[in-house]
């Protein structure tokens, strides 16, 4: 049997082409790599070098980095070098920041906190004055009123709180609230009147109270649940719902 003998295929266009820039490429890695200049590092990836910490490129060269007084050597500063802890950069120095008294640096090193009880001022740290009836905050840069008391001005004044009533911590509101079993009613508390069948709640909307199980609200009353036939309480306890398999149709249950 005959070997059948296969079609001649044409060498692509683009194997020419990788013959043609190959040799030109690495002719330029090569020139790469020769043309890397003294105080530099080839880059671990891709072709090319850089240059080496406490030096910058300049014309192609690797210049060595003028370091300040106070500064070190930085590879990812734009200028080659970063103030050490406690200095701030000033045009190409490293000048001292000048911590006032009461103050501390910061952990970065590059400015200044006034410490618990002080404030900021101009370029120092002032005590800061607690009226009487007050205390500091929890972050110690300024001041709150004690319970029983608001701020006025730069004063702690008393609250003045009502029969039945007591302070609260809170520093927005009246700065009182109701014992339980009063509501709050313009400046007084009033107490709450729970109807016959009904017993107090403890929310703080609405009237105070609810109507106890078997019972639901009539206006300021408690009025017995009538069951129609075929029905029972609800979840609730305060209405009711129809024994399956009827369904509710106004007053009464009926079959489906």
């Amino acid at each position: 049997m005959r070997e059948t003998q296969r079609p001649h295929r044409p060498i692509p266009v683009w194997t020419f082409a990788l013959f043609t820039v190959l040799p030109g490429a690495i002719a330029v890695a090569q020139h790469d790599v020769a043309a890397m200049p003294e105080n530099a590092t080839a880059t671990s990836y891709g072709r090319g070098w850089q240059c080496d910490t406490g030096h910058r490129e300049m014309d192609g060269a690797c210049r060595a980095t003028v370091i300040p007084d106070n500064a070190y050597a930085a590879a990812f500063s734009y200028q080659g070098w970063e103030c050490a802890h406690g200095h701030r950069a000033a045009g190409d120095a490293c000048v001292a920041i000048a911590v006032p008294a009461d103050a501390y640096l910061d952990s970065l090193g590059d400015r200044w906190h006034c410490d618990r009880g002080y404030r900021p001022a101009d370029a120092g740290c002032v005590a800061i004055e607690v009226p009487r009836n007050g205390y500091l905050n929890d972050a110690g840069d300024g001041w709150k009123c004690g319970r029983g008391y608001r701020a006025a001005g730069e004063s702690c004044v008393a609250i003045s709180i009502p029969s039945n009533g007591y302070a609260t911590n809170l520093t927005y509101g009246t700065g009182w609230d109701c014992e339980r079993g009063y509501r709050a009613a313009s400046d007084a508390c009033s107490p709450v009147a729970v109807p016959e069948n009904g017993y107090l709640v403890d929310a703080s909307y609405g009237v105070g109270w609810r109507c106890a199980r078997g019972y639901r609200a009539a206006g300021e009353s408690c009025v017995e649940i009538v069951l129609p036939e075929d029905a029972h309480l609800d979840y609730s306890g305060n209405g009711w719902d129809c024994n399956r398999p009827f369904r509710k149709e106004n007053d009464r249950c009926e079959l489906l």
